[in-house]
């Protein structure tokens, strides 16, 4: 089934590009014909496109990889936004701040204080240790803070790919990630530099459907990369549960109970059997030993038995001999009478 159809890259206008005036001899490439004063873009490639980078971000994602969503024009925020959170994703739908990515530690540092803030109240004066004054500075600060890098407060490191949406207007983020040498997937308008991409697709970029269209369709792509990770976890025996949904870290500690009792129980089982066969191994042998004995006690009784019989054959021989020769004897004395 394909990704996305070409209905939809119609009804989007997604074939929509800038006049014939506004564009870059790079993307003539992708540009199919011009009407009306405005090129319109071959969605035949498009569809390829897509194609490839949905693979890209779905093996990225199903390995372990995070994809940062990029977006501050007014067309993209709310689409930029409500996608990334769907799939768990940083993104960026406000200003980019310079080093966002090449300098992450510091941007980093921000981060954690942002969540320090979060933690602040600053409806209670009583009882906080600050003045009202400090207080309605932290809120400014937590709000600006929020603004800016609430999109990637859960970001401990740089993503293993970013998705932006109009590369000229976002061409600090484009320069920073190639200065870091992180994939990029973005839409290419008939203004853009395909240079720049690593992943490519040609397509509007200024349409509020055609951006939301193909954001959905990178977020969708994510999604099927971590219901992949979460199944192969499953598979390798990391975690006993289905594909579709992870768990929360509760349930995994109460499984990893259950799974530790069932062994110490197995465990206990293995050992209770073994003095019990070793018993039974002791009784069945135990009969065998006293018929041994049994019959080595009788073995020396019947031997001097046998010896005296021996003994006493010899003696009656040498008995009955003399009695033979005084017979003969005398018969022939009887024979001269």
């Amino acid at each position: 089934m394909a990704v996305v159809t070409m209905r939809q890259l119609l009804e989007s206008g997604v074939h929509f590009g800038h006049q014939t005036r506004r564009w870059n001899p790079k993307m003539k490439r992708f540009i199919m014909t011009e009407r009306n004063g405005i090129y319109i873009i071959d969605l035949q490639q498009s569809l390829a496109y897509i194609d490839r980078s949905y693979a890209f971000v779905k093996e990225t994602v199903a390995k372990g990889g995070v994809v940062m969503f990029v977006g501050t024009k007014k067309q993209a925020q709310e689409a930029i936004a409500e996608q990334a959170t769907r799939v768990g994703m940083p993104y960026v739908n406000q200003r980019w701040l310079g080093g966002m990515l090449t300098n992450f530690q510091t941007v980093h540092q921000r981060i954690n204080r942002l969540k320090e803030l979060d933690d602040v109240d600053f409806d209670t004066v009583a009882g906080s240790g600050r003045t009202k004054k400090e207080l309605l500075q932290m809120k400014r600060e937590h709000a600006k803070l929020e603004k800016t890098l609430g999109g990637i407060r859960e970001m401990s490191k740089v993503p293993s790919a970013v998705w932006i949406v109009d590369t000229n207007k976002e061409h600090l983020a484009v320069e920073e990630a190639r200065k870091l040498r992180i994939p990029i997937i973005g839409i290419l308008d008939s203004n853009c530099d395909p240079d720049l991409v690593d992943f490519p697709i040609p397509g509007n970029d200024d349409a509020i459907r055609a951006v939301g269209l193909l954001t959905r369709v990178v977020a969708d792509a994510v999604a099927e990369g971590l219901v992949a990770r979460s199944g192969s976890k499953a598979t390798d025996g990391d975690e006993s549960v289905g594909a579709e949904e992870p768990l929360a870290e509760w349930e995994r500690e109460l499984l990893q109970g259950d799974a530790e009792k069932t062994a110490a129980a197995a465990t206990g089982d293995a050992v209770a059997e073994t003095p019990a066969s070793e018993a039974t191994g002791a009784a069945a042998e135990a009969p065998q030993a006293e018929a041994a004995a049994e019959a080595a006690t009788d073995a020396p009784a019947e031997a001097p038995a046998a010896e005296t019989a021996a003994a006493e054959a010899p003696a009656e021989a040498a008995a009955e001999e003399p009695a033979a020769e005084a017979t003969a004897v005398e018969a022939e004395a009887d024979k001269k009478d």
